[in-house]
């Protein structure tokens, strides 16, 4: 006989040993934003740690096989990190394909212009749109091993064959050109060069720059890794505060 005692829905199951001891708005989390904090939850650092990872998500969504990094999820986290008073730097580490060029220059533009230190690494690929993503910190790190393709811009699905939609394009890459080289010291000439490099991809335009040469181009700022890029965030904490003590013993 059925014991209506016994039954359990779905959302009333005992907790597994895996979830044991974890707030339910923490499980969320790691399945929304595959991360255990988010900004104003961060108690016991100063430091936030973002992650762009697998392919970046426009306005279009993507097939739930690929991993993605949705940026209206990273929009309101760089929102709260500059609000948050205990938040004192920033560290963004990338291993991304590339993806939608607007989200990826939205994403790289909140970056680069929070007040507070920022430090990026690449680890395995900072690939298309993931570059202005890397450089848009105060302070880019890359890993020896790890790989970043520089190529033209390229769109996928139905294209309208008219001028206007290629002067678009052109006028899109001209963004991408210009925020790089803003914010890195790779000659805007070097850049395009590798951008229209043919040759050195496979049945395609662009270059694939490893680990050092990406430092010996301007494009990044050092070859390193994890360890390397906390110890320069916190050099850019220390820096900034002793400025701000500075400043106010002046007044």
């Amino acid at each position: 006989m059925h014991n209506p005692e016994n039954s359990k829905t779905e959302t009333e199951q005992e907790p597994t040993k895996e979830n044991e001891g974890k707030p339910q708005g923490i499980i969320e989390k790691i399945q929304q934003l595959g991360q255990t904090n988010v900004p104003e939850l961060s108690q016991d650092t100063n430091i936030h740690c973002l992650t762009i990872i697998g392919q970046i998500e426009g306005h279009m969504q993507l097939p739930p096989q690929n991993k993605t990094t949705k940026y209206e999820h990273i929009i309101p986290q760089l929102v709260a990190i500059e609000q948050n008073p205990k938040i004192e730097g920033l560290l963004v580490i990338l291993n991304t394909v590339g993806g939608d060029v607007e989200a990826g220059l939205a994403i790289s533009e909140m970056i680069a212009t929070l007040s507070k230190p920022s430090v990026s690494i690449v680890l395995g690929g900072g690939h298309s749109i993931g570059v202005p993503i890397a450089v848009s910190c105060s302070y880019s790190f890359i890993a020896e091993s790890a790989t970043m393709t520089i190529h033209p811009i390229r769109l996928t699905g139905l294209v309208i064959g008219v001028p206007q939609s290629f002067e678009y394009m052109d006028k899109m890459q001209e963004r991408v050109v210009k925020f790089v080289t803003k914010h890195s010291k790779i000659p805007e000439e070097v850049f395009k060069d590798l951008m229209f490099a043919k040759g050195n991809l496979t049945r395609d335009i662009g270059t694939n720059v490893i680990g050092a040469d990406a430092v010996k181009y301007g494009l990044m700022d050092q070859v390193g890794g994890v360890g390397e890029a906390i110890q320069k965030l916190n050099e850019l904490i220390g820096k900034k505060q002793e400025d701000k003590l500075n400043g106010g013993m002046l007044q």
